[in-house]
């Protein structure tokens, strides 16, 4: 008993190196050990990429436009290498036209006279979204409207998505001038943001006659048949040249040319022409910013003879 008080003394003097052993064990018992296998993460493997926007002009709302267009974007995310797209709608073709001029999305799909604008911004063209001869402008009107000949619209209103729209404003306009109608004082001109509120106007009589193309009218009719099956064409415009893909000019070329290989052949895949079919776009074409000196020399002609086109 009597090497009691030294035998607690060494215990007393050896304590913190016992206590300090333990939380070294603690701490290695605690730290999750270094992976030898493969490694899972709740971002998918691609989430560092960079991701690169493909903006798209008011051809629809943008519900409409998601549900037509993200098919596209998944297909070519699951065939690009490096990178990934994104979509990217606008409420209406302002809002459109304000993205391409601050720069903003790196890939466009905008109609011809979007497509000259954009090209003062640094965008260029890599192909053509669609065959030219469905890029026209038609009118429909109710069937009880009485509306048969291009004057009978003078003194009534007609709507059109923007003053902007190519084939759904500025062609319709042209085609009112050639027949007589002088749009700046014989009708009312009232812009409605949408291809489907030009529609809508005529079908609940807002006007009497709405202007658009032939894609949103498509898929107007498969959306609502009632409301179409009240409705008729009344007259159609020439056709001219369609809606572009533009391409910044930042962009790297690699990734250019995979999207550009990607779409171009896009016609020859059941599960491509299932993605078109969604689009109303029978497929897309070889295109370069020398195809829409077309579209430049109509809308020189068109505002020589009926309104600057950013002028309502």
């Amino acid at each position: 008993m009597a090497d009691t008080p030294k035998i607690a003394a060494r215990i007393h003097r050896c304590l913190p190196l016992v206590v300090l052993a333990i939380i070294v064990l603690c701490i290695g018992c605690t730290r999750e050990p270094e992976s030898t296998g493969p490694s899972y993460s709740s971002k998918p493997r691609d989430a560092e990429q960079a991701v690169y926007t493909l903006a798209v002009h008011a051809l629809h709302n943008p519900a409409k436009l998601t549900q037509a267009y993200q098919p596209l974007i998944d297909y070519l995310n699951r065939h690009i290498k490096g990178a990934s797209l994104a979509l990217e709608a606008s409420r209406d073709y302002a809002t459109f036209e304000e993205k391409y001029r601050a720069r903003k999305p790196e890939f466009l799909l905008p109609n011809p006279w979007q497509t000259l604008q954009a090209m003062k911004h640094g965008y260029h063209v890599i192909a053509m979204a669609g065959e030219p001869k469905d890029f026209r402008g038609i009118f429909v009107v109710r069937k009880d409207s009485g509306i048969k000949v291009p004057a009978d619209l003078k003194g009534k209103a007609v709507s059109y998505p923007s003053h902007t729209a190519l084939a759904a404003c500025i062609m319709p306009q042209y085609f009112l001038h050639t027949n007589g109608v002088n749009v700046m004082v014989d009708i009312e001109n009232r812009y409605v943001g949408s291809q489907e509120s030009s529609i809508m106007n005529a079908y609940l009589g807002k006007t009497a006659a709405g202007v658009t193309w032939p894609t949103p009218w498509r898929a107007f009719q498969k959306t609502h048949p009632q409301k179409a099956a009240e409705l008729k064409i009344v007259w159609e415009t020439e056709s001219l040249l369609n809606n572009s893909v533009m391409a910044r000019d930042d962009i790297p070329a690699a990734l250019l040319e995979q999207v550009r290989r990607l779409l171009l052949k896009l016609e020859e895949t059941e599960e491509g022409r299932t993605i078109l079919a969604g689009m109303e776009t029978a497929r897309f074409l070889p295109a370069t910013d020398k195809e829409y000196d077309l579209a430049r020399a109509y809308i020189a002609r068109f505002e020589r003879e009926v309104r600057p086109v950013e002028k309502r």
